[in-house]
């Protein structure tokens, strides 16, 4: 409790260091009731301006860097997902940032606004560099939802707002019903056209010439303009790697035909029971990527590499499997396939095929591999030459199954038939190999028992 002469003297203190504040729209009285100083708010002048503080003065701005690349990466393009004044919350997706081999996600550090981005969309980009800036908080600029009103409740009227009289009573001339005056209908806008983040050229066509003799109206007729769209990274990349392979190799190519009869019949016999106990389909690709590895270790010229004036015979066998996707072809590349059955081989070509249809692939997954198959049966693929994936050596191609009349024992008998391709590097295959190993595929999978006994 204070005396009433401090108390009065205290009063009048706050007083004089809240006068000046006249930017304001309220004041509090200092009175001093029963010794105790108290505050009441005193309204000032409608013309009095708030005193707020800004969020800028308080907030935390950050310069985010991009993630980091494999060594066989130097730089990428980026695309930008989110965009100046988005809100972000922490691990969600900012870009993408598009390499020669797959693209790298880039997710957000933080929670917040992004405030500036430090590089224009479609640039490139290297490793660590900083992308954008982001102003930390859980809110960031986004404006808090307007709560919603209760239906059962009258909304309370506002004392400032003025309030009309109630209508007059009708006259005889006012019960008459107005008419209602005839709106014009509102204009329907123009769709929008979607935003790409690549640059489109669109090439009008010109008017056609019409020949000496024939009718206007006989004219030939339709669109003949052409679009022009970049090309991205992936599309880049794999089109100078071909040419290299083309240009570099002596590709050799050997065909062979496979009876898949056997196959056909143990996945029907056996399927069921496969997915019971290992919670996957049986497929056509492990008993190719199986036969491919026992190929290998049987002729390890095929799974070896030239080097200059060396040959690297490799003691592993790393099998990659091209998958198509959207943006390009990759090959994640199966590990260590020579001690795997069929079960581990199917789990693992599911995996990667998820993840390079989600566009998750990561670098890692598609580094390295000593060989490379490529089915494009699954396409309908009758006959086909594949190109070497560089710096491997030889590559497998798979076509489609088709029903054909092959002599079986003297008779003639439809059987489902694959033709199947060898390309390979002539400078270090010779032919006798080339064929030897793809006969042993051929042998291993329409008898699988041959694996088993090792023949």
């Amino acid at each position: 409790m204070l005396g009433p002469r401090v108390a009065t003297r205290l009063a009048a203190s706050a007083r004089r260091i809240a006068a000046p504040a006249a930017s304001i729209r309220q004041l509090a009285l200092v009175v001093p009731r029963r010794g105790v100083l108290l505050l009441e708010p005193q309204s000032l002048a409608p013309s009095a301006r708030f005193l707020h503080s800004s969020r800028v003065m308080f907030a935390e701005i950050v310069e985010v860097e991009g993630p980091a690349f494999a060594e066989s990466i130097s730089e990428g393009d980026i695309r930008w997902i989110k965009q100046k004044g988005d809100f972000v919350n922490e691990d969600e997706l900012v870009a993408e940032i598009e390499t020669d081999k797959t693209s790298v996600e880039v997710p957000a550090q933080y929670s917040g606004t992004i405030v500036e981005l430090l590089v224009p969309d479609g640039e490139k980009v290297v490793a660590k560099q900083k992308l954008y800036k982001l102003e930390k908080g859980a809110g960031g600029n986004a404006p808090p939802p307007e709560p919603k009103a209760d239906p059962s409740k009258p909304a309370p009227l506002d004392s400032s707002t003025p309030v009309s009289p109630p209508p007059p009573p009708p006259t005889a001339q006012s019960a008459k019903p107005a008419e209602i005056p005839k709106q014009q209908p509102k204009p329907t806008p123009p769709p929008s056209a979607p935003i790409s983040s690549q640059p489109v050229v669109n090439v009008q066509a010109k008017p056609l010439a019409v020949p000496k003799g024939v009718p206007v109206e006989q004219a030939i007729t339709g669109s003949r303009s052409e679009t022009r769209v970049k090309t991205n990274r992936m599309r880049q990349r794999i089109a100078q790697r071909l040419k290299d392979a083309q240009n570099t190799y002596a590709m050799l190519t050997t065909f062979n035909e496979i009876d898949m009869s056997n196959v056909i019949e143990m996945r029907k016999a056996y399927q069921k029971d496969f997915i019971k106990k290992h919670g996957i389909k049986l497929g056509l690709m492990s008993p190719f990527v199986r036969a491919t590895a026992y190929a290998l270790t049987d002729q390890p010229i095929v799974n070896a590499v030239l080097d200059e004036n060396e040959i690297v015979y490799r003691q592993y066998v790393d099998i990659s499997v091209a998958v198509a996707t959207p943006k390009g072809l990759v090959v994640p590349v199966l590990r260590n396939v020579e001690g795997q059955d069929y079960a581990q081989i199917e789990n693992n070509l599911a995996a990667l095929g998820e993840k390079a249809r989600d566009g998750k692939l990561a670098i890692e997954d598609m580094e390295g591999g000593t060989f490379t198959i490529s089915n494009g049966g699954v396409f309908g693929s009758v006959f086909g030459t594949p190109i070497i994936n560089p710096p491997q050596s030889a590559i497998l191609g798979m076509h489609g199954i088709f029903d054909r009349p092959v002599a079986v024992n003297g008779k003639v008998e439809i059987r489902p038939i694959m033709t199947v391709a060898l390309t390979y590097d002539h400078r270090l295959i010779d032919g006798r190999e080339a064929v030897t190993f793809l006969k042993k595929i051929k042998t291993a999978v329409e008898d699988p028992r041959t694996i088993l006994m090792n023949l």
